[in-house]
């Protein structure tokens, strides 16, 4: 039988460490099993936005009418490798029907509940002298080619003032004065101030890791291989060089995650949506604002590095190569966006978001295993989410008053 106060979490970026270091204040026993160090998944190339005031789920109503045009465009925002499609289908189908009006809002109610409190939870976690180092809190700005507003962008709108998150429309010299630099063909273009970005999402989740070393808490390099229930309780981890047992498991594993729990008879629709980077370095025009430019599906975010130009989709699950013109492209439009713009050769990177059909995570216990527990699932939004979700599933887990209502990340939604 294993010790009460030992808790597993499988994943070490920034969900699983999230959660790890809101247990070990719990007063829990905690090793993190990961195989890459700390970060080195997607919680290191992502594009560094921290979205506290963006609510909008990834399917919104009228989205199906644009995909063929996406899929036509070999520079556009979606791609989908033929021999990947039968795979992904049933996924995507289910992606299509949670645009619709009504669950688009019931979702971002969900978004908003979790979303409201990350930058508060990462300066609790992290302390207030790396939280001062590391993260920007000096708003995002979205940009449009076309004057009109999208069927999507009133959508997005309707969600912004169903909960009360304020947004500023700038004008073309606003924008000019703002983004000094960016082009002139940009039409449209809103400020939400309540957004921001990380210099360095790699050094933004290593600060996790060393708060909880610090702390107490253990990290290893292994590779969980199966999950093994444990009569009287708990759960053995079988990992490539050892056998380790917690009385509570926590799966954070993102794309990974579906892997180990399949063969214990949990379903989880979990897709991976690739996503690729480029990073500029030595950038002549550095914003001083992370710029979301919502007609090509990618972002631009200043680091540490340089400028990192990062989005897109690309569904060919976990074992396909890299594809190298996907990150090129995304300098290619920097470059668009930035007419002047001058940098050394591009760092390319790829990485896998794990993704749920309906934009929200999976958090909680899975209530026909006592004793494990969800974390995974947060596709575009990880750098956000991760860290009130990791604060939700150390409440959940350590039988504490939950600080949101944990039903609409409830892995049962996907039971029907």
């Amino acid at each position: 039988m294993s010790d009460k106060n030992t808790a597993i979490v499988l994943g070490a970026g920034v969900v699983g460490l999230s959660t790890a270091l809101y247990l070990r204040r719990a007063g829990r026993d905690i090793t993190v099993i990961d195989p890459l160090p700390p970060g080195g998944g997607a919680s290191h190339g992502n594009a560094g936005m921290i979205s506290a005031d963006t609510a909008s789920p990834i399917a919104m109503p009228g989205m199906l009418r644009q995909v063929p045009g996406w899929l036509r465009d070999k520079k556009g925002p979606l791609v989908v490798h033929p021999t990947y499609l039968p795979t992904a289908l049933p996924w995507l189908m289910r992606w299509i029907k949670e645009g619709r009006i009504e669950r688009v809002l019931a979702i971002s109610d969900a978004l908003r509940a979790l979303h409201k409190d990350a930058f508060a939870c990462w300066q609790d976690l992290i302390g207030p002298q790396a939280f001062g180092e590391l993260v920007r809190r000096t708003g995002q700005i979205q940009v449009w080619d076309g004057e009109g507003e999208s069927a999507g962008a009133r959508v997005e709108r309707q969600i912004r003032e169903r909960h009360g998150i304020e947004a500023q429309v700038l004008g073309a010299d606003d924008l000019q004065q703002m983004v000094p630099g960016i082009s002139r063909a940009v039409r449209r273009a809103l400020l939400v101030p309540g957004n921001g970005y990380t210099l360095s999402p790699a050094r933004l989740v290593g600060a996790l890791a060393e708060r909880l070393r610090g702390e107490g808490g253990t990290i290893v390099a292994e590779r969980a291989l199966k999950l093994i229930p444990r009569e009287g309780g708990g759960f053995t981890v079988w990992t490539n060089i050892a056998n380790r047992v917690g009385a509570d498991v926590v799966v954070a594993g993102g794309a990974w995650s579906k892997a180990l729990l399949d063969p214990i008879g949990v379903r989880v629709p979990l897709e991976t949506e690739r996503g690729y980077h480029a990073m500029l370095p030595a950038p002549s025009i550095e914003p001083r604002y992370t710029i979301s430019y919502k007609s090509r599906g990618f972002g631009v975010t200043p680091m540490e590095g340089g400028l990192r130009a990062a989005g897109t989709v690309e569904f060919a699950g976990l074992d396909a190569p890299p594809d190298e013109t996907r990150a090129r492209i995304l300098a290619a439009h920097a470059r668009a966006l930035f007419p002047g713009l001058t940098h050394g050769e591009p760092q390319l990177w790829l990485g896998f978001r794990p993704s749920l059909p309906d934009t929200l995570p999976v958090l909680g216990p899975v209530p026909q295993r006592p004793g494990l527990h969800l974390a995974f699932g947060h596709g575009h939004y990880g750098m956000t989410a991760g860290p009130p979700s990791g604060r939700l599933v150390a409440a959940l887990l350590a039988r504490r008053a939950a600080p949101i209502d944990p039903a609409p990340y409830a892995v049962g939604r996907f039971a029907s």
